[in-house]
């Protein structure tokens, strides 16, 4: 099919438009990148822009900064920490997500508009920090690892998206299972759950990234140095500079920071490839009805 003068331009101009949208997007990650493998000398200069820089402002690379990150015991405490609520935070989140979603999904359950509507409530109107906290001190939870993992077990949204997801799963297979005896656990776990595995890729990212990200109740709900997880850690060493640098090192904060920072979103950019196939699939889940 050829297209008119004006579908043309219009391609071009749009392909162009996109072209910069994007490259607005990835340059400040490519400088960071650049910089963090860059000698302090060009990146204290401003000379830095699309690659790494030595000390004589040439083309070349440094690792001064990466061996200062990793020679930081606290960097490796807040990784741990951040893996461990990430990895068991998600599976407590999806297991809650599924266990919600599974009897909403189901028209044979008694005041499902009224769970449904309690539930959704909670996406418009929340208590309060305030209310949040004393009920977490009240219950013995600061400062522990329990309270990163159980208090934030599960979000309204996801459970909308994976109980849509359950409600496109044929009657007739559940039927079927019933005929054999299964019973709702069964039919949960063997038959919707591997039916629902983009969908659980989905909700499965949000939450891993949500949890990886973790700042701000993490600060406040722990102050014990060896529960904090890597955002908290970062925010140490970003905003209290808390680096005791030498003037004879090779390294300045400047480079520092941006090693920290590709260090920390390392996880993230593993998780996503792995998860894109089914990701993509999960983000069209209610956007046809038949």
């Amino acid at each position: 099919m050829r297209l008119s003068t004006g579908e043309k331009i219009f391609n071009v101009v749009n392909i162009t438009f996109l072209m910069l949208i994007a490259l607005t997007a990835i340059y400040p990650f490519i400088y960071v990148l650049a910089s963090s493998f860059s000698a302090w000398q060009p990146v204290t200069a401003g000379s830095v822009f699309l690659w790494p820089l030595g000390e004589d402002f040439r083309l070349g690379v440094s690792l001064a900064a990466y061996e200062r990150v990793f020679q930081r015991t606290d960097i490796w405490t807040g990784y741990a920490n951040s893996i461990f609520y990430a990895v068991v935070g998600t599976a407590v989140n999806i297991i809650m997500t599924a266990l919600a979603a599974y009897p909403l999904s189901k028209s044979r359950l008694r005041g499902r508009g009224i769970v449904t509507f309690m539930i959704a409530f909670t996406m418009w109107f929340a208590a309060g920090m305030i209310p949040f906290y004393l009920t977490i001190s009240n219950y013995g939870l600061l400062n522990t690892r329990t309270v990163l993992i159980f208090a934030f077990a599960v979000q309204a949204f996801n459970i909308f998206i994976l109980r849509t997801n359950f409600q496109n799963v044929p009657d007739s297979l559940e039927e079927s299972a019933k005929i054999d005896g299964a019973n709702d656990f069964t039919i949960l776990t063997k038959l919707y759950l591997p039916l629902s595995l983009p969908a659980l890729a989905t909700i499965g990212l949000f939450y891993f990234v949500g949890r990886w990200n973790a700042f701000f109740w993490s600060m406040i709900l722990l102050t014990d140095d060896a529960l904090i997880p890597l955002p908290v850690v970062l925010n140490h060493l970003l905003v209290h500079a808390e680096w005791n640098i030498d003037v004879d090192m090779p390294v300045r904060t400047e480079t520092l920071i941006h090693s920290t920072i590709v260090v920390s979103v390392i996880p993230i950019m593993l998780a996503f490839p792995v998860l894109q196939k089914y990701f993509t699939k999960g983000m069209m889940i209610g956007s046809v009805k038949g």
